[in-house]
């Protein structure tokens, strides 16, 4: 922990600083302490896990905007504290705060694997390729413990499922025998995501995520095991880290990178808060400048929930970061090729599986 000039408490290797309330309760929840791990722990309160069991594990995507039809997320909740995260509204369906409880009361979907396994299984599955992770990180710091990603991995290597991936952690690494081998029969593709490569504002905005140096190695070593790989250059702030837009796109494609995307930052339900308390403590001199920029990419507010339009922004700073995003691209030969994963393979394997 650390003080402010004003007295403000600051939470050293926290995103969110605050808790918010949950629309959903109408009581507070009293905070419990549920022993978990671990060595990245460095504020008062250790990160909890709260094991879940689920009826479905693969959710179809609705959104037009976020290129997937199908995504399956293991944990619910993220350990790696990014402050602009969407998806940390969703924790107030759980009974919890999408600030601090988000990153530090992790739900693990201990059935995953076997709800991933049965749903695939399903007659008529059509093997379409599903997303690990369109929520929360599949290989957040808990993933070492408890391998739910690698055991679905190994599920969708037997049956021959195509899988996307995006992660911002090295931890993928320890899974590259499964995802060279998947890349044999052309069932993955993943991308690593690359907020800035400013290593003091990456953890100010990321930080319990690994280092963008060590996630260019990421891209360069799966590329060499002919896994196809992207990069995610998101989300983009307006003057915290779009100026950064050539050199990520030009560091990734020296690594191997033959994709890339990007989104604008929006701040969707809470975020509005959670957010704009980050960015007062983190940018006070900067932080005029930096709202009303985020305000004008979504017609003066700061989030923007059209589907078209709310992951790219629109205005002028929006066509700014939309006409360099384009323009690095052509330079580093980024999206010239088209990855289509393989679904023709897909069958039941010969052997039972033994997930555990």
């Amino acid at each position: 922990m650390k003080t402010d000039e004003e007295g403000n408490v600051y939470l050293n290797g926290r995103g969110a600083q605050l808790n918010t309330s949950n629309k959903f309760l109408k009581n507070s929840l009293s905070q419990e302490h549920i022993e978990g791990i671990d060595d990245w722990e460095i504020s008062n309160e250790k990160t909890s896990f709260i094991y879940s069991s689920a009826k479905s594990i693969v959710n179809k995507v609705e959104s037009p905007d976020v290129g997937m039809m199908y995504s399956l997320n293991p944990y619910q909740g993220c350990e790696h504290g990014c402050i602009y995260c969407y998806a940390r509204n969703s924790h107030e369906y759980w009974g919890f705060s999408a600030g601090l409880d988000f990153e530090r009361k992790i739900i693990v979907k201990q059935d995953a694997p076997e709800l991933f396994k049965k749903f695939i299984e399903k007659k008529g599955w059509p093997a379409y390729p599903i997303s690990l992770s369109g929520n929360t990180d599949c290989y957040q710091p808990c993933e070492r413990k408890y391998k739910l990603t690698r055991q679905m991995l190994e599920i969708a290597l037997a049956y021959k499922q195509p899988i996307s991936l995006i992660t911002k952690n090295s931890l993928i690494l320890r899974d590259l025998d499964i995802l060279q081998e998947m890349a044999k029969y052309k069932l993955v593709f993943a991308f690593v995501s690359i907020t800035s490569l400013n290593e003091d504002l990456r953890q100010k905005l990321e930080p319990r995520t690994t280092t963008a140096k060590q996630r260019l190695k990421v891209i360069e070593q799966l590329s060499l095991a002919d896994v196809p790989m992207g990069v995610m250059a998101a989300p983009m702030i307006p003057s915290l880290n779009d100026y950064e837009i050539p050199a990520i796109l030009k560091a990734s494609a020296n690594a191997g990178a033959i994709s890339a995307g990007y989104t604008v930052v929006r701040l969707n339900g809470v975020i509005h808060q959670i957010f704009e308390d980050w960015l007062r403590k983190n940018f006070p001199d900067r932080f005029d400048k930096v709202w009303h920029q985020i305000q004008d990419c979504h017609g003066g507010n700061v989030n923007d929930s059209r589907f078209g339009t709310r992951m790219r922004g629109e205005g002028n700073f929006s066509e700014m970061i939309n006409t360099t995003f384009k323009l690095h691209c052509r330079l580093n030969n980024l999206n010239i090729k088209k990855i289509e994963l393989n679904s023709s393979l897909f069958k039941k394997p010969q052997a039972q599986l033994n997930l555990f």
